[in-house]
């Protein structure tokens, strides 16, 4: 692959989870040439991203709250089948060059949260400490940006505040010493702060409030997200728009999802599963009808490890009101599915930051549940936005 010569960072918040360890893994075994591209959109032959930052030239870093070494947990998720265990031992320096560069992160609790060594912080102080770390790791290391992925658990959805309607009652609220954002929100208002872009890879709020966007185009920085389509909401976005296409009438879509590892575990709770469910249907309600019946169910089965499994059951009409059906089961390992999309939306916020964009970047809907920015949520006509997104991006990068 070219280099560019113009290193970009990548700060994963939740730097040592099954998601962020496998995109660290993933890049190190590509730039070894130990593994190929499968799965990178950006890599894809014809794709117009030969100006984009080059996958060699991606640094990694990050926030997290625990603090085992990288290389034990690419043991376990390699045990975990996530990815071959032969691939660790020539990716070793890679692996302890990352890990040294990831900080003790931030977690929400009653009253103060708490930071680095699990001191009570208030969010303002909180949000400069994070900044820094962030600064001092593009400084450092000399990278000409840093793109800021959140990839840490889910969180429960937030209930609007005043404070989050625009900056300067935020900035009021946090110099008070008030803890108003949830620490996905305070992770984006860091990053901005530090002059980075950042994007929402999960279903938690994130820069999706009015302050912070407020915050970004002030900065003149992008942002993107959330809620990244890896399986279920995949198929369903390439679907849905076939059945309206053929004027097919949905009457019913259910779902039922099996996850094992951290996101099961996390999902069992009822405030992240309302997240993570909201997102999925919001995207039948647009595509069909929001009088479109059926749930979706997440379970844990932590058997399951890093590997999960959706069913879902699709009930149609067709002429002269022919009842029918269609079912389909999708298995897959969450980490493999994502980290791939991790690399290509590092890749493609920080080309759009280099372009001077600010704001939500609608064209990267084609990676996100929920996407910001854009209401187009049908996957043919996401990937011809990303193209045509790329291809403007190309002599910026």
């Amino acid at each position: 692959m070219q280099r560019t010569g113009r290193r970009t960072g990548v700060w994963l918040v939740g730097a040592r989870g099954a998601v962020a360890t496998t995109a660290v893994v993933g890049a190190a075994a590509i730039r070894a040439g130990l593994a190929e591209l499968t799965g990178c959109v950006t890599a894809c032959e014809g794709f117009p991203g030969d100006r984009l930052p080059a996958l060699d030239d991606l640094v990694f870093g990050g926030h997290d709250l625990h603090g085992f070494p990288l290389t034990d947990r690419a043991e376990e998720l390699a045990a975990g089948r996530v990815f071959p265990a032969g691939l660790l031992e020539p990716l070793e320096k890679d692996l302890a060059a990352a890990d040294q560069e990831i900080r003790e992160g931030y977690v929400g609790g009653e009253g103060r949260g708490r930071g680095p060594g699990g001191a009570a912080v208030s969010q303002e102080e909180a949000a400069r400490a994070l900044a820094a770390d962030i600064v001092d790791f593009r400084e450092r290391l000399e990278l000409a940006r840093v793109v800021v992925i959140h990839v840490a658990s889910t969180e429960a959805p937030v209930r609007p505040r005043p404070e989050h309607e625009n900056l300067a009652a935020l900035e009021k609220a946090l110099s008070a010493g008030a803890d108003v954002l949830p620490p996905s929100s305070l992770y984006a208002y860091a990053a901005f702060s530090a002059g980075c872009p950042y994007v929402d890879f999960t279903p938690s709020t994130g820069a999706r409030l009015p302050a912070l966007d407020e915050l970004a185009r002030q900065r003149g920085l992008p942002y993107a997200g959330r809620d990244a389509k890896t399986g279920e909401t995949l198929m369903q976005s390439a679907l849905a728009p076939m059945f309206a296409a053929r004027a097919l009438r949905v009457r019913a879509w259910s779902g039922t999802n099996l996850l094992g590892g951290g996101d099961g575990a996390t999902l069992v709770a009822p405030g992240p599963a309302a997240s993570k469910t909201m997102s999925k249907r919001r995207g039948l309600g647009h595509l069909l009808d929001d009088r479109v019946e059926g749930t979706v169910h997440i379970d844990c089965v932590p058997s399951l490890g890093e590997w999960k499994t959706a069913w879902d059951h699709v009930a149609f009409e067709g002429f002269l009101g022919v009842p029918m059906s269609m079912q389909f089961t999708w298995q897959g390992c969450d980490s493999a599915l994502a980290a791939p999309l991790v690399l290509d939306l590092a890749r493609l916020t920080a080309a759009a930051h280099a372009a001077g964009l600010a704001g939500p970047l609608g064209a990267l809907g084609f990676f996100f549940k929920d996407p910001a920015g854009t209401d187009e949520l049908g996957q043919a006509a996401q990937y011809q936005a990303l193209r045509s997104f790329a291809a403007a991006l190309g002599g910026h990068a």
